[in-house]
């Protein structure tokens, strides 16, 4: 990857889009930092701090730290991640949204419309649910206690164009710069927020307590296997291979090559943890921001004891809403009936297999098998890992919420793809130069 960099550099044009990237999520982190006028930060970042691993730490650690800031990119892209996993979801329901989705550029475009007035929807509702969540002692009386609803308002509408800013930035970036936009902007505020929590133990560990330190080298370590697994199984991938048939037409003789088609063993990267993670801990927000603690009552005290987050039925709920979307998502990617035809029609086939019938139910097999796989990989990555390291990191709280499992999946995945569209621009200008 570095070394893709530093060729990218060398080119004007792509060095031009790198820069323009980099200052655009400049002035997203720089926004992450700006309070909005009327809050008081000191009370939404002792409420962050106090949750612990609940809900509102795992916001705060895909907005980079926002919301404990009360800034005006409090939201982040929550509401657009949610709103895209709902369209998604109608996408197989409803069929009008089903042939946009076929309709190449023009139907994702108007996907894309669709998944932003949601997300225009669900910032309003969550915008109203953090104000009225954290009650009125986090807004200020800047026109006296009486008033106070007044700024309050101010806030909610502040955090909705915050977020509508987000989703211009993300746009922008993947039109003018490199990578997608939205995806980078997930990936710089988890990089952030990690990069908080170990400098915080870094500072913990000058002050003579050795504790950090050995919890430090034993996160990092775990860090570092979990990095290198998760790499591993991204690139891994099954290649079935098709052989086709020489045809004459004509004057001329086309086929007779060999190619394959690559099945990854993580097809849907890490939708399938960010599926399950939004609707299992959905009745946690509900909860936590109408003020239900573990003391309101014997089903609240159940809930965080066993179905809030890290509890053991949350962990198997979760296990199991990974399998069912993991096995979603691939039949939305890969239609073996639809590959299979189009080798038939290209008079290609699979070296043992015969076209047709045989053809589809061989590759259905073969899908199956690696979904699974990947579904389990994706299950053990994010209930097992974030145990250890709990054990790995003691009572650090700072490090567990910064190096999640799930985050790490997203930064690798999000690195991955950003370097294959370096790579992509940089053949591009190859083939240019040599016309």
């Amino acid at each position: 990857m570095f070394k893709t960099l530093g060729e990218a550099f060398k080119n004007r044009d792509i060095r031009k889009k790198i820069w323009i990237t980099l200052l655009l999520l400049l002035v997203y982190r720089l926004g992450c930092y700006l309070p909005i006028p009327g809050i008081l930060p000191d009370v939404y970042k002792s409420a962050v701090e106090a949750g612990g691993t609940g809900i509102l730490t795992l916001l705060n650690a895909v907005t980079g730290s926002a919301l404990a800031n009360g800034a005006f990119f409090a939201l982040g892209v929550t509401p657009y991640i949610n709103a895209s996993i709902i369209v998604q979801l109608l996408t197989v329901g409803i069929p009008a949204l089903e042939r946009l989705s076929k309709q190449g550029d023009d139907g994702r475009q108007k996907i894309n419309l669709i998944t932003k007035i949601v997300a225009l929807v669900l910032a309003i509702a969550q915008g109203i649910g953090i104000v009225l969540g954290f009650g009125m002692d986090s807004i200020a009386p800047i026109f006296g206690e009486n008033l106070k609803w007044l700024v309050a308002i101010f806030v909610i509408v502040v955090m909705i164009a915050g977020t509508c800013i987000t989703m211009w930035l993300g746009d922008l970036i993947t039109e003018q710069g490199v990578g997608n936009g939205l995806s980078l902007i997930i990936f710089i505020g988890i990089i952030a927020t990690s990069a908080l929590s170990v400098a915080t133990s870094i500072g913990n560990i000058f002050k003579g307590d050795l504790n950090s330190l050995w919890e430090l080298l034993g996160f990092l370590a775990m860090a570092f296997v979990v990095f290198a697994l998760i790499v591993f199984v991204d690139m891994a991938e099954r290649k079935i291979p098709v052989q086709y048939a020489k045809q004459v037409k004509g004057r001329k003789m086309y086929g007779g090559q060999s190619s394959y088609i690559p099945l990854k063993v993580n097809a849907s990267g890490v939708l399938p943890i960010i599926f399950a993670t939004a609707i299992i801990t959905f009745p946690n927000i509900i909860m936590q921001l109408a003020g239900l603690t573990r003391d309101s009552g014997w089903f609240a005290k159940f809930y965080y004891d066993y179905i809030g987050a890290g509890g053991v039925i949350y962990s198997i709920l979760v296990g199991l809403l990974i399998l069912f979307f993991t096995y979603f998502y691939a039949q939305i990617q890969f239609n073996p009936a639809d590959v299979s035809q189009n080798i038939q029609q290209q008079g290609g086939f699979i070296p043992g297999i015969r076209p047709g019938k045989p053809t589809t139910d061989y590759l259905t097999r073969v899908s199956k098998r690696i979904t699974l796989f990947g579904a389990i990989f994706l299950a053990f990555i994010a209930i097992v890992p974030s145990i250890v390291f709990r054990y790995v990191a003691g009572g650090s709280l700072g490090l567990i919420n910064a190096f999640t499992a799930t985050g790490m999946l997203i930064v690798v995945s999000v690195a991955i793809e950003f370097n294959t569209q370096l790579e992509a621009q940089l053949m591009m200008k190859r083939h240019k130069n040599i016309l």
